[in-house]
């Protein structure tokens, strides 16, 4: 028999393993601060007391209109945030969603307005969306530029690029627009309990989520994500091949984006090449308040579901109160910057 003190040395060994692997570190292991607690099950918290301030400073907040109004968006920041998640859970970043929204939705309101089968227009809208995010890519892992510097040019490349292909105005889908209505404003599974159903937006949400939820727990390619993330170096050694892993991660962000920018098309039956400027916050706000470690290897896609939630609640509820748009990036701003200094604390306090 092994002695109890190898025994539980090995223990602890393959527990730290598996919480590399999974992103599951207990928060009530022995002298786990409070900070800690408050970083990785505070959203909880947090969405409670949203919906009980919401409740209390506007008599519309709870009313059924507006959550589905509040459900809608948060699909749209939500599925941006799942491929931002997979990015950032390679301790990388993604600020070209935005400017991908803005590609996407002018090339599939282009395609639309030419007459295009809209299935066959929705294929090429995800072909651009994966195009962009496969050069993020590239770059990062063959070039060997930062995440930051390479998906910062390419926020603006691929917004000069909207704006010329649009010559800076709008795209119309005329007639083509009602093929594709039911994505952005249809609805299902109409009943008693539901009399307006459920938002299509969201049905795809959950849908992609839960794709997303079963990846990175359940596959090969996830407990490599999670690897990537935890120690680059590591993985490589491993026999993780970390530059496809990483090639991946953001071709999927850029697919997310994308579909985001279908949904948004749809909904509005056109599309504006400034479309989608100040999404790449509000998917890095998801992501981080969610309880994903901006340093990558922890988190998951259930935090970030929740951080949709809470943004998308938060963004409605500072309109209903007429907080100007300006000053909305501000409280964004700030919860980023304070879900980074938890984040921060919790790092140096566990030594890593």
């Amino acid at each position: 028999m092994e002695p109890e003190a190898d025994v539980e040395s090995r223990t602890a060994r393959g527990g730290a393993a598996w919480g590399a692997a999974t992103g599951a570190r207990s928060v009530f292991a022995r002298g786990a601060p409070i900070w800690r607690f408050l970083r990785t099950r505070g959203i909880f918290l947090a969405l409670i007391l949203l919906v009980v301030a919401g409740t209390a400073l506007s008599e519309n907040f709870l009313t059924h209109g507006n959550l589905a109004t509040v459900a809608r968006q948060a699909s749209i920041g939500g599925i941006i945030g799942i491929g931002m998640t997979f990015v950032i859970l390679t301790a990388g970043i993604d600020l070209s969603v935005g400017s991908i929204v803005g590609f996407v939705a002018v090339v599939f309101a282009g395609l639309m307005a030419s007459g295009l089968a809209w299935p066959l227009a929705m294929l090429l809208g995800l072909a651009a969306g994966a195009m962009v995010g496969a050069l993020n890519g590239l770059g990062i892992t063959k070039g060997g530029l930062q995440p930051f510097i390479m998906t910062l040019g390419m926020l603006v490349i691929a917004r000069g690029v909207t704006m010329t292909v649009a010559n800076g105005k709008p795209v119309p889908m005329r007639e083509a627009a009602a093929s594709v209505a039911w994505l952005g404003n249809g609805t299902l599974f109409e009943s008693g309990l539901l009399p307006s159903g459920i938002p299509v937006p969201v049905l795809l949400f959950a849908l992609i989520a839960l794709a997303a939820w079963f990846t990175l727990k359940h596959t090969p390619f996830g407990r490599q994500i999670y690897a990537v993330g935890d120690n680059l170096e590591a993985a490589r050694l491993s026999g993780i091949r970390t530059d496809r892993v990483i090639f991946s991660a953001y071709v999927i962000s850029g697919i997310c984006a994308a579909v985001a920018a279908l949904i948004v098309v749809a909904r509005l039956s056109a599309a504006e090449p400034r479309m989608g400027e100040g999404y790449e916050l509000d998917a890095i706000a998801v992501v981080v308040i969610g309880g994903t470690s901006l340093f990558g290897g922890e988190g998951g896609i259930g935090g970030t579901l929740i951080g949709a939630a809470i943004v998308a609640g938060m963004n409605n509820l500072l309109n209903l109160l007429g907080v100007p748009t300006f000053s909305q990036l501000i409280v964004k701003g700030l919860i980023i910057l304070g879900a980074v200094f938890l984040e921060r604390r919790a790092v140096k306090g566990e030594g890593r």
